[in-house]
């Protein structure tokens, strides 16, 4: 039995939940009744027998991973054939698309329809869905009484296949062993492991998330070649020294592995593909003098420019603005060409870091204007792993947490016990000062901790008794205590912070609206009138829905405004029994925040730590269950936040 969209849907939320999960819950996220789910994990389970995929029980549902993997693996390399039931309607829509791409004289509707043991009607509706399919991709549907042919050029038509693989593939890293059954490509994986000692040896950083991308196009391009579908040649092909390098490169290695001699043009296009998705020059000025281009640095550091000053934070370092130019010159290659780079790690990024998914939105929100290109998701989360990795390099000192040491002097003790502290805890201890008397005013001691060899006078919470020479313990204890006060100091900001923007007339329980800009029309209405907003940031919060959803977690939306123009700060709440859709997500509780300009410092922590107190599901639902009213609402905030 092949898997319908509802029943992928229930299989896709027990991989990500990783634990158990009730059949309300399900039913929340798919959006049908708790007998409905019942109905699907049947049928799921009759699909992948032998294997036991879900497991049942009190508690609900919950994924077997090993025989889940099984199952995802048989079920890639059992492609229908010609002649048998092509299952779902996306799987039927994939076979059709495959047909016409192979098949220059395509085919008849009425013999296609029978092949599949499917009526007329029901092609004819696939070919409407194929039609809006090949929107934006230069090939078009082209029909002469019952026969259909697929007419466009040959790359379209790799992309489109590469496109159609993807989506069948859903969220996560391409999987090579998929990749092979698919196109006959045997040897990926011994072809993938000299491809990037090649790289490595000739000074480049690999992407490991984008390569198998890459390996998808190639193993597509070996297929269509062997059935004599090559690229036409290029009129005025980029002839740099380092594409030609990587083209001869990647002809031997193609040769060595799979016996087959590309022409120049094929070379020349998987050079560029690798060029533009998997690698970075290394470091030295000669390799940044060969790849960035002075406009596009001049582009990149204006938006940094802006970015820093918009969200209080230093992007402003020439090397990281160099590596992101880098970066950016690749996205635009891409976005002209309407073929971006696939992400495995999006979802993650945005729940995990909002803000530095937030930061990454603004970044690329100037790149469309200043390029006149579309950024999608995947792109946005590319640039938040080089804003992410610059910015906790940064971060290490600043969060540090400050630290006396008291340690009596005997023959420098004290000075071995700081070096250490620094080997062992540099980036997370800012050690303030040390003690070397026996003489100690403990109540002038102000730091957030305190480490100390000798006992402290009574009970203190924020000292930690270590030995004189540092031991492994020690250094595990003095983590604990270090992520324990970093734990209660957000707790305390945010609790400070959630509690003075929220307004009992921006509180709503179960209110609903048809879509996320609904929503945001009706609460933005109601912030308007208590003075808090105009009708543009209104507007402009509708503008950064359209850029990227506004969804950062399974549970929880957070529409806003890329700019903190707001009258006052202020946040209305949505809380829903049902859950609606937003963007690929299914939320319960909706939160429409309002920065002004004097709230621009505490913005990224309330952001943060919004999401971070709402990204646990069984908490939500509890959130859900008890705030029926504003003050139980807040209420139980508060218990959240300092449980």
């Amino acid at each position: 039995m092949v898997l319908q969209g509802r029943q992928a849907k229930v299989l896709e939320f027990l991989s990500r939940a990783g634990t158990w999960v009730t059949a309300a819950e399900l039913a929340d996220h798919v959006g049908v009744t708790p007998r409905s789910i019942r109905t699907y994990v049947g049928e799921i389970k009759e699909a992948a027998e032998p294997l036991g995929v879900i497991e049942s029980g009190p508690r609900g549902y919950r994924l077997n991973a090993d025989a889940y993997a099984s199952f995802v693996a048989r079920e890639n390399v059992d492609v229908p054939a010609s002649g048998t039931n092509a299952g779902s309607p996306q799987e039927r829509l994939v076979q059709l698309a495959r047909r016409l791409i192979d098949e220059p004289e395509g085919f008849d509707v009425y013999e296609t329809a029978e092949s599949l043991f499917v009526s007329d009607s029901t092609i004819e509706s696939d070919l409407t869905r194929l039609r809006g399919l090949l929107a934006d991709t230069e090939l078009t549907l082209t029909r002469h009484g019952s026969r259909v042919l697929l007419t466009g050029p040959e790359l379209a038509r790799r992309r489109l296949l590469s496109r159609l693989f993807r989506d069948e593939t859903r969220q996560g890293v391409l999987d090579l062993a998929r990749i092979q059954a698919a196109f006959a490509s045997s040897g990926l994986g011994d072809f993938k492991t000299d491809l990037v000692e090649m790289l490595d040896a000739r000074g480049f950083f690999v992407n490991e998330y984008g390569i198998n991308d890459v390996l998808l196009h190639m193993a597509v391009a070996l297929d269509r070649v062997r059935k004599e579908r090559v690229l036409p040649a290029i009129a005025d092909p980029d002839t740099s020294d380092n594409i030609r390098r990587l083209a001869d490169d990647l002809g031997t290695l193609i040769e060595q592995h799979f016996g087959v001699r590309l022409d120049p043009t094929e070379l020349h296009y998987l050079a560029i593909l690798l060029r533009t998705r998997v690698i970075a020059p290394g470091a030295g000025t000669d390799a940044v003098a060969d790849f960035v281009r002075h406009d596009d640095l001049e582009i990149v550091r204006s938006i940094i420019a802006r970015a820093s000053s918009e969200y209080l934070v230093d992007l402003r370092d020439e090397d990281f603005i160099v590596r992101l130019t880098l970066h950016v010159q690749n996205l635009v290659d891409r976005a002209h060409e309407n073929s971006f780079s696939h992400n495995p790690l999006t979802r993650s990024i945005k729940s995990s870091y909002p803000m530095i998914y937030e930061l990454a939105v603004y970044i690329a929100s100037r790149l469309q204007l200043a390029e006149d290109i579309i950024v999608n998701d995947d792109e946005i989360a590319y640039i938040a792993m080089h804003v992410g990795g610059y910015l906790e390099q940064q971060s290490r000192r600043r969060d540090a947490v400050t630290c006396a040491v008291i340690c009596p002097n005997y023959y420098d003790m004290h000075i071995l016990l700081r070096e250490r502290l620094d080997r062992a805890l540099g980036d997370e201890l800012d050690i303030t000062s040390v003690i070397t008397s026996t003489d100690v005013d403990w109540e002038a001691i102000d730091t957030d901790l305190v480490l100390t060899t000798i006992d402290p006078r009574g009970r203190r919470e924020n000292a930690l008794i270590v030995q004189p020479f540092l031991t492994e313990n020690d250094v595990d204890r003095i983590r604990q205590a270090i992520a324990r006060i970093r734990r209660i100091e957000r707790r305390a900001r945010i609790k400070g912070d959630l509690l003075e923007y929220f307004d009992e007339t921006l509180f709503l329980r179960n209110f609903y609206a048809r879509d996320p800009i609904a929503m945001i029309r009706a609460l933005g209405a109601r912030m308007i009138a208590t003075g808090a907003i105009d009708q543009e940031y209104v507007d402009h919060t509708i503008e950064r829905e359209h850029m990227s959803s506004t969804a950062f977690t399974d549970s929880l939306a957070v529409p806003h405004a890329m700019a903190m123009t707001a009258n006052r700060t202020a946040i209305a709440i949505v809380v829903n029994d049902t859950a609606m859709d937003w963007g690929d997500a299914r939320v319960n509780v909706i939160a429409f925040i309002a920065f002004d300009e004097t709230g621009r410092g505490s913005f990224q922590t309330v952001f943060d730590q919004f999401v971070d107190v709402f990204s646990d599901r069984e908490v939500v639902l509890q959130l859900i269950r008890r705030s029926d009213s504003f003050s139980a609402f807040i209420d139980e905030l508060v218990r959240i936040i300092d449980s």
